[in-house]
């Protein structure tokens, strides 16, 4: 980790897609970790503490994009710096 720069604030909604509007590169260059009720995921595409909801990619589902497809869990959302 760089040391010598801050953290930036995590935001409400972060996406890990670069084509969304959601996405910040800024906050990707330190280890991010989100906890869902409690337990932390691994495999998060995308987040929203405030509406208390992480989507997931499913599978082996794809849409019609060839990306895969999300799937909506509800619960209690924090984020965190690893």
């Amino acid at each position: 980790m760089n040391d010598t720069k801050s953290q930036p604030a995590l935001p409400d909604r972060l996406s890990i897609n670069p084509r969304s509007p959601h996405h910040v590169a800024a906050v990707f260059e330190y280890d991010i970790g989100i906890r869902i009720n409690g337990k932390e995921r691994f495999d998060v595409e995308e987040y929203c503490i405030s509406e208390g909801w992480i989507k997931v990619a499913s599978r082996k589902a794809l849409d019609r994009r060839g990306q895969p497809l999300l799937m909506t869990i509800k619960g209690t959302v924090e984020a965190f710096y690893k």
